[in-house]
């Protein structure tokens, strides 16, 4: 499978702004080994750029991680989740439930490395803390995707409805984590139960 979540390495060293090769490293450093335990200059030697580069650019670690996030929205939730979601899902219905059939896949994969944007959140655990913030907030932005969908499928509650769906993917991810390759399917048939009690 490609892994769409993630941009080509290729270019880190040849190609593209400072900016982008930094962001870049960053956003493959971090994904694979977590915010707290890459320091900028393990980003640096992976961008193949001068320090300055990078501040200039990411004043702090914290606006680094800030865009890591910012990218993994867009590759990870938007680029991967949603649209393989709508490729295979004809209905709204069909497409909330293609989401466990796509982690299913990812559960699988060997390089599999979670929820950057749970990962995060735990990693930098001051509510207030803008990076946690800004965690929080890419996961109410897949939740609104939730939302949508189950709007189109006539779910009536859509904010209770959201909120329990996305406990069902957060908490089969954990479960993945743990070593359970079947816990999308597992959280699939509860989707099922739970489109049925919301008369979807």
């Amino acid at each position: 499978m490609t892994d769409r979540r993630r941009p080509a390495n290729r270019s880190l060293d040849a190609q593209g702004t400072g900016r982008e090769r930094v962001s870049r490293a960053a956003y493959d450093l971090f994904s694979r080994e977590g915010v707290r335990a890459v320091g900028v200059d393990a980003v640096i030697a992976r961008a193949g750029t001068a320090k300055m580069t990078l501040y200039r650019n990411f004043p702090s670690k914290d606006d680094l991680i800030i865009d890591f996030l910012r990218r993994r929205e867009q590759l990870w939730t938007h680029e991967w989740l949603e649209a393989e979601s709508r490729h295979r899902g004809e209905s709204p219905r069909e497409q909330l439930l293609a989401i466990f059939d796509v982690f299913s896949e990812w559960f699988n994969q060997p390089d599999f490395e979670g929820c950057s944007f749970l990962i995060t959140m735990i990693e930098v655990n001051d509510r207030d803390h803008p990076v946690h913030q800004a965690a929080v907030g890419h996961l109410a932005n897949i939740r609104g995707y939730i939302e949508r969908l189950a709007a189109d499928a006539g779910v009536c509650d859509t904010d209770s409805f959201a909120r329990q769906w996305h406990i069902l993917m957060k908490g089969s991810i954990m479960a993945a984590h743990e070593g359970d390759t079947a816990a999308a399917a597992r959280a699939r048939e509860i989707g099922e139960l739970l489109l049925k009690e919301h008369g979807a």
